[in-house]
């Protein structure tokens, strides 16, 4: 017997998934099925993308596939009710095909469509390419992909799903339609306006002092770098979950209120404090799924020179040391950096002599 997750042919015959939107994440979606052996159909509202998407191999044919036993919507939110219903209502469609959607907000999604076949859905990842030349068969590796099951949801098709997104190497997480848009709201909604705030500032101070971002560093340029993503998506996304967003921006501009009062106030010991509290919070930031006792952050100085994360990465993978999260903080000055991995705890000393044997000097402490 196959299971749903099992991505070989069933009777010499490849199964069968359909992407609507072949944008980067259905694009890469597509790519993704396809390298794991999976026919997959595809239509976009744009004639000319969905023939692209054939052409750059993410689908196999344009148009409907009323055999596929999962679908995909990947269209911008405000469209994702009605595709999927548009879906749903495919006559011939299978009794236990799955649908699911890949939009970042899932409360309005969810009870606009009550189908038990349906199962709200929201791949936590992207990239800083805009549309269809930005897929990756590899995008979802790692990533956290939410799903976002009700009273309702079928079972089989939950189960479906859960097991096809999982064999795209994504870490999956159920929560509640709800929970799904007030978190998000916090790590992502939020995050965004936030960026593209500080964006707007920056460029209006810049048509009064050139110089301005030419001195952005490495602090700037890493908090700003989601405001470069597709504008488009954004204005859906807000309307469609305007309560948490409203919400954790209330939080934050009350946040922002404390700190500017301690700044002008000169209060050197509460803006310690604060910082420091925001410092523990970051660091202890989990890797993925990973809990974060078994984890150790792992801080390697760098020279800012071609080669050194290659050499770092290969030395880990030579010793077999898993490298959970990794991200390069760039100093604001002079030629240098820190590396910064997240590593099993009980590989962080076989990692660390062996960087010690190779000059360099780590230093490692246990995530909180």
């Amino acid at each position: 017997m196959t299971s749903p997750g099992d991505t070989s042919s069933r009777g010499g015959r490849p199964r069968r998934a359909a992407v609507v939107g072949a944008g980067l994440i259905g694009g890469s979606i597509g790519l993704a099925l396809r390298s794991r052996g999976w026919h997959v159909t595809g239509r976009d509202r744009d004639p000319d993308v969905a023939e692209a998407a054939k052409a750059a191999g993410a689908i196999d044919a344009v148009g409907e596939d009323p055999e596929a036993e999962i679908t995909f919507v990947a269209t911008p939110v405000g469209a994702v009710a009605e595709e999927t219903r548009r879906v749903l209502a495919q006559p011939g469609r299978p009794k236990d095909a799955a649908v699911t959607d890949v939009g970042g907000v899932k409360g309005p999604v969810v009870a606009a469509v009550p189908d038990p076949h349906f199962v709200g859905g929201h791949p936590m990842a992207g990239s800083e390419q805009v549309g269809l030349r930005g897929a990756d068969p590899e995008l979802f590796a790692g990533a956290t992909w939410v799903l976002t099951p009700t009273a309702s949801t079928d079972a089989g098709a939950f189960a479906r799903v859960q097991a096809v997104v999982g064999s795209l190497g994504a870490e999956v997480l159920s929560l509640s339609p709800v929970q799904h848009d007030a978190l998000v709201a916090v790590v992502s909604h939020v995050p965004h306006l936030a960026a593209a705030t500080l964006m707007n500032v920056a460029d209006r101070r810049a048509e009064q002092h050139a110089a301005l971002l030419r001195l952005a560093a490495g602090g700037f340029r890493d908090m700003t770098r989601v405001a470069a993503g597709q504008p488009g998506i954004w204005p859906d996304v807000c309307v469609e979950n305007a309560p948490a967003i409203v919400a954790a921006l209330d939080d934050l501009l009350q946040a922002l209120g404390d700190i500017r009062r301690v700044v002008a106030a000169g209060d050197r010991a509460e803006l310690l404090a604060s910082l420091s509290q925001a410092a523990l919070a970051r660091r202890s930031l989990p890797a993925r799924a990973v809990r974060p006792e078994r984890l150790t952050e792992m801080r390697v100085p760098v020279p800012d020179r071609p080669g050194v994360l290659s050499e770092i990465t290969t030395t880990a993978g030579d010793l077999g040391v898993n490298i959970s999260d990794l991200e390069i903080a760039h100093s604001a000055e002079g030629q240098r950096g820190v590396l910064v991995l997240v590593v099993d705890a009980e590989a962080a000393d076989t990692l660390a002599a062996a960087l010690g044997r190779r000059g360099y000097r780590p230093t490692s402490r246990p995530l909180q």
